[in-house]
């Protein structure tokens, strides 16, 4: 092989001193140099030609690949796309089931299943018989709805059968759909990426109507609500038009500060505007994650000495037998939950073992697990005996939960509840100046049940917050973690501002990328899958 080279290599070099006879010394000098090397493959003129035909077809590649993506580009969202189709209305029988279809394909379906010529009016409900495609059978009489894009939720032409709900119809029907070419069935989730693709959605009202679907309360309803409306997107929209003008003054002030073509205090107004802005969102970071909260459910930890009726409250809360109930004290070893609605506002209970000193191992790690989910509390129910308050056990329980020397939690709130208020004397008041503000119940007869269920309500109130009123409020972690990163992006700013005018641009565009994260308007391809495994098939 080593021959083969130095036998090429001077060949080559016998060629270039034919074709440069009259080569100066320092061509000679360099030939002789050549000559000298060992195991230097010289290109030959076969090998030349052969690396000019690879240059020209790696450049014919390229501008072929040019041509396709700008072919490809300039097409509408949907081309390319299969049509998809799915039972949106969820499975089970049901009086009338909602099919629908979305895709370039919807059109010539839904004249296959109609046996007609022509589509219906847009947006109007027909009374039509459908059938199947193949074999003409009649499948059922129901409505049909035409949505020609972008005119429709996915914003690709889509269409919509309303037929009757047994199993056996929405299983004749969808098996039509599966015979027509092009068509198949619809991912989790995938007519509303669809319709976030298509510019119909932004994300935070894609989450929105996620949040709805799954909305259990009231509250959590009105939240959903107002965030699918677009209320946090406009608002980050907002913010993002600030920054763009602010950025936009700022490049103009570092490339023409030194004319005379840029206004007095140019520079100012940019830092107002930054200043600002940081305030907003500082403010909104500021929340007590209410939002979260709200979406998830405040956690709500009923704690107290053993055999105080801890399960009989949670059984009482949640309309259900949850938790074992016995007269001998230690019987909830481990924690017990259960989510519930309190007023609108959803509330995750957990039933704790009894706060006590034990020999018994299982016990003791039933008492450990029990002040953990208490320093993870949102809401604390301190139930106590109302016929045992002098007890040793009810005293400390007092002292290191409800009115502990040292710093409480923060954002901790705590309701005592005196349990067995039906064993009390009656016309007896509990007073004394070491008993807190509290509230008297009977698990057994249920009295003051209403006084309870009042005073958690108000509490949660306080950890949700009221998601009808005031700005929109931040739902997610993923909200937080972008805000905070353009928040630091701003504090940055106002660190290089005053020595290098472009790294602060920089750290401008960088919070605007930040914002644009929120929204989906920037590199949302690495969260859609976790935020639309959620959705149900259909939607």
């Amino acid at each position: 092989m080593g021959s083969g080279r130095r036998g090429s290599c001077g060949k080559w070099l016998r060629s270039e001193s034919r074709l440069a006879g009259g080569a100066t010394d320092t061509r000679r000098r360099r030939v002789a140099w050549l000559r000298s090397r060992e195991g230097v493959l010289a290109p030959s003129h076969a090998m030349w030609r052969c690396l000019g035909a690879l240059v020209s077809g790696l450049a014919q590649n390229a501008r072929l690949r040019t041509s396709l993506s700008k072919r490809y580009l300039c097409r509408p969202a949907s081309g390319g796309r299969a049509t998809i189709f799915a039972l949106s209305s969820g499975q089970g029988k049901c009086g009338v089931a909602v099919i629908r279809i979305s895709g370039p394909a919807s059109g010539p379906a839904l004249l296959g299943l109609m046996a007609s010529k022509a589509l219906p009016q847009p947006r109007v409900a027909t009374l039509r018989l459908l059938q199947d495609p193949g074999s003409c059978e009649p499948l059922d009489r129901g409505l049909i709805l035409w949505f020609p894009g972008p005119h429709s939720f996915t914003g690709e032409d889509c269409a919509e059968f309303h037929v009757h709900g047994g199993p056996a119809v929405v299983s004749a029907v969808l098996g039509a759909l599966g015979s027509i070419p092009d068509l198949r069935p619809a991912e989790a989730g995938e007519f509303t990426k669809r319709a976030f693709q298509n510019g119909k959605l932004s994300l935070t009202e894609v989450e929105g109507l996620g949040d709805l679907i799954h909305a259990e309360t009231e509250a959590q309803r009105r939240q959903a609500l107002r965030q699918l409306q677009g209320e946090l997107g406009q608002l980050c929209q907002g913010w993002g038009e600030t920054l763009t003008t602010a950025l936009a003054h700022l490049e103009a002030y570092i490339d023409f500060s030194e004319d005379d073509n840029i206004e007095e205090g140019a520079l100012q107004r940019v830092d107002g505007a930054v200043r600002g802005l940081r305030e907003a969102l500082l403010a909104h970071l500021q929340d007590a994650r209410r939002g979260q909260r709200l979406r998830s459910g405040a956690h709500v930890v009923i704690a107290g000495p053993a055999n105080a009726g801890k399960s009989s409250l949670i059984n009482l809360l949640s309309r259900r037998p949850v938790a074992i109930v016995s007269p001998e004290p230690g019987t909830t070893r481990d924690v017990v939950e259960s989510a519930v609605d309190i007023g609108g506002f959803p509330a995750l209970l957990s039933d704790t073992a009894g706060l006590r000193d034990s020999p018994d191992l299982v016990e003791q790690e039933g008492v450990r697990r029990a002040q953990d989910r208490l320093a993870q509390a949102d809401i604390v129910l301190a139930l106590l005996d109302a016929t045992d308050l002098a007890s040793a056990s009810s005293r400390r329980f007092l002292e290191t939960v409800v009115t502990p020397g040292g710093p409480s939690p923060p954002n901790r709130r705590i309701l005592l509840v005196l349990n067995k208020a039906d064993l009390l004397p009656e016309g007896m008041q509990l007073r004394g100046p070491d008993l807190p503000p509290h509230l008297l119940l009977s698990c057994k007869t249920e009295a003051g049940l209403e006084a309870v269920l009042a005073s958690l309500k108000r509490e949660l109130a306080a950890v949700c917050g009221d998601p009808s009123v005031g700005p929109p409020i931040l739902t997610r972690a993923r909200h937080r973690h972008h805000l905070q990163n353009c928040c630091e992006a701003l504090g940055r700013y106002e660190q290089s501002k005053g020595q290098d005018l472009a790294l602060a641009a920089e750290e401008l565009r960088a919070a605007r990328k930040h914002l644009g994260h929120l929204t989906g308007h920037v590199g949302a391809d690495d969260i859609l899958d976790v935020i639309f495994r959620d959705f149900c098939i259909g939607k």
